[in-house]
């Protein structure tokens, strides 16, 4: 049997598949293959041709886009992180697009603005904007969180995961979101699962 091997480095959106990878338990290569010309190099480009980060290979199967990859390991290697009621199934997927759909562009905003814009050039007009933007994905997920400490019942699943770790932008620029009580409690619990700090120790 293989070792799975993960390219991506922690400080990147390659975070959300090493959590998943280090919440299955598995033995697996880290490739701290970065986002700048080491992604672009000809060796690199045969694993994942769009020269992002993450990617996976596990025996003949390559995968890129973390949500993939974090599925399939799930599914494969995480025993009871993935649901096995096919209902569950979907929800699991539908959370880990929904995340994607609805949050990760008003995330970027946030991001450009806080980490790669001089303080003296920044718009507090996008952050504002951005920050409406999320608010109702936020309040999607408050509702949903009602009655529940996990998105699909009484554990821990890969649909918390992901939709968590697709947040993290959030607290990486200090966007706060702590009117929406549900969310935050919840985000506590994911973010404080020893995996997570296992994987941000990888690089």
């Amino acid at each position: 049997m293989t070792t799975p091997r993960l390219y991506g480095i922690s400080a990147s959106r390659a975070i959300r598949s090493l959590w998943a990878i280090e919440e299955c338990g598995i033995d697996y290569e880290h490739v701290p293959v970065t986002f700048r010309k080491d992604s672009k190099s000809p060796d690199y480009l045969a694993v994942n041709p769009n020269g992002r980060i993450p990617a996976l290979e596990d025996g003949d199967l390559v995968l890129f886009e973390s949500m993939a990859i974090n599925l399939y390991l799930a599914k494969q290697y995480g025993g009871a992180l993935y649901p096995r009621d096919p209902r569950d199934e979907a929800r699991a997927v539908q959370w880990s697009v929904w995340v994607i759909a609805e949050m990760e562009e008003a995330q970027l905003q946030l991001v450009i603005q806080k980490m790669f814009t001089k303080e003296e050039n920044r718009d507090p007009a996008i952050w504002e904007a951005a920050g409406k933007k999320l608010a109702r994905p936020l309040q999607v997920l408050e509702q949903a969180l009602e009655g529940r400490q996990w998105l699909l019942g009484e554990a821990f699943s890969i649909a918390d995961l992901n939709v968590a770790a697709a947040m993290l932008l959030m607290p990486m620029v200090g966007f706060e979101y702590a009117e929406f009580a549900r969310v935050s409690e919840w985000a506590a619990r994911c973010y404080a699962r020893p995996a997570l700090a296992r994987a941000k120790a990888r690089d």
